[in-house]
């Protein structure tokens, strides 16, 4: 279990890293290139290395440490959140993010969300699916985080959905696209039919440019979590997942976090490439972290 925690951890920052230098941009899935590399000269990531990762995972091990230190609650995961972005140490922030943590600047820190479906919130769900051993609590908690900067129904439904995810693939508890497929019905008819769809065009056997443009690769809820689901149903072998989620466009970053925590969390630390591990930054704080958060849960088991 321990090795899923880490792997899991592990993975989404990999995934984040590699994405990073694409996000935001058009598809590239003819001109593949495996590995780390930087952004465009004049891409808001720029100024990043190969290898370094973006907000997504910043935020993931924001609420993680918080967690891992038995201190997390809403008002101490805004107050932190609203320093970094005080100190302008935010990568290319989210932009309800953003806009919330203005809000914050200006007013009362639990009240700063903003209504939107953006997916900047998503990455935070990965802490909570290993904290917690009960799922229904991982949940609920996770989507009281998102709350701090994404008030919208369906942004809950999502991290709702990731920690479904998240938490079975860690645990081994059943299916778990289709644990968190039913979950996403269940909480966002859209988003549901849209995971539902993503689901159907894996199944017959819709390549991947097709699916980015049936699907989207937008930073919409609606888009990048659905796509995340055709990704990891149809490439098994970590290097091509990994590879493919970084390339597809737009929201890369977020959407191969995911499927890089997919990945790790079932697979743990022995199924993530080696050399995508030995260029990651900050490795062995984020490896730590994940123990940390194993500690946590085992603590709360024995309570």
């Amino acid at each position: 279990m321990l090795d899923r925690f880490k792997g899991c951890m592990l993975g989404a920052a990999i995934g984040d890293a590699l994405g990073m230098p694409n996000e935001s941009t058009s598809p590239n899935l003819q001109k593949m290139r495996y590995g780390y590399r930087r952004a465009y000269k004049v891409h808001p990531n720029a100024g990043l290395q190969p290898g370094q990762f973006t907000d997504d995972t910043q935020l993931l091990i924001l609420v993680g440490t918080l967690l891992a230190d038995g201190r997390f609650n809403e008002e101490r995961y805004a107050a932190a959140l609203k320093e970094l972005y005080a100190r302008g140490e935010l990568r290319f922030p989210d932009g309800s993010v953003s806009a919330a943590c203005e809000h914050m600047m200006r007013d009362n820190p639990t009240t700063a969300g903003v209504k939107s479906t953006t997916a900047g919130c998503l990455s935070l769900a990965i802490p909570f699916a290993l904290a917690y051993s009960g799922l229904s609590e991982a949940v609920e908690r996770a989507v009281r985080a998102c709350n701090v900067t994404h008030t919208h129904p369906a942004a809950h439904a999502a991290v709702a959905t990731l920690t479904v995810l998240i938490y079975n693939t860690i645990n081994g508890t059943g299916d778990a696209i289709q644990q968190a497929e039913k979950k996403a019905s269940v909480e966002d008819d859209v988003l549901g039919g849209r995971i539902r769809n993503a689901l159907m065009l894996e199944r017959e056997g819709v390549d991947a440019e097709t699916a980015v443009l049936k699907i989207g690769h937008d930073v919409s809820v609606y888009q990048t979590l659905p796509l995340a689901f055709f990704l990891i149903s149809r490439y098994r072998h970590p290097p091509d997942l990994l590879t493919v989620a970084a390339n597809v466009g737009g929201n890369t970053d977020t959407i191969a976090l995911i499927c890089g925590a997919y990945i790790g969390g079932g697979a743990g630390i022995e199924g993530l490439p080696a050399d995508l591990l030995e260029g990651l930054e900050d490795r062995q704080r984020i490896e730590l972290l994940a123990q940390r958060l194993y500690s946590f849960r085992s603590r709360k088991q024995e309570q």
